[in-house]
């Protein structure tokens, strides 16, 4: 398995990163479209995990304030999950970050993913809140 970066420019990678995103997020978990797909598409870099050509996994980064980097729309394949792709995605997301000098990122994790990210490193910062409906807490962790 692979992680292939780009933007939504790329119109490729970016129907496969929508096409993982809307299994999961869309049918899945029954989050509203318009949650799914925001105003941030066009400045956020998009990360997919590939099986030979098939698209298993996605997720996207992008800058907000003070230097802060912040990972957002980790998903996987029902199929996929367990068996490291998500520690793969994020790992590259991690990479790309440092690369590009970023010093701390954050996330909203889903409640039933925060051990997933604690094990990765990350520290949980908030009180759960809701977001489409589904309960969260914001998680930290420097590069």
């Amino acid at each position: 398995m692979n992680v292939v970066i780009g933007k939504k420019s790329d119109p490729s990678l970016y129907k496969d990163a929508l096409l993982v995103r809307r299994i999961v997020f869309i049918e899945e978990q029954r989050v509203p479209e318009e949650e799914e797909i925001d105003e941030f598409e066009q400045e956020a870099m998009h990360f997919v995990l590939y099986d030979g050509e098939k698209p298993v996994g996605a997720g996207r980064f992008r800058m907000i304030d003070n230097g802060l980097g912040k990972i957002e729309r980790i998903c996987v394949l029902p199929s996929y999950r367990g068996r490291g792709a998500g520690r793969l995605i994020m790992e590259t997301i991690e990479q790309f970050a440092k690369k590009q000098g970023v010093p701390k990122v954050k996330l909203n994790a889903q409640t039933h993913a925060e051990p997933f990210y604690q094990k990765l490193g990350y520290q949980t910062v908030s009180d759960v809140f809701m977001d489409a409906g589904i309960p969260h807490v914001t998680m930290v962790k420097s590069l």
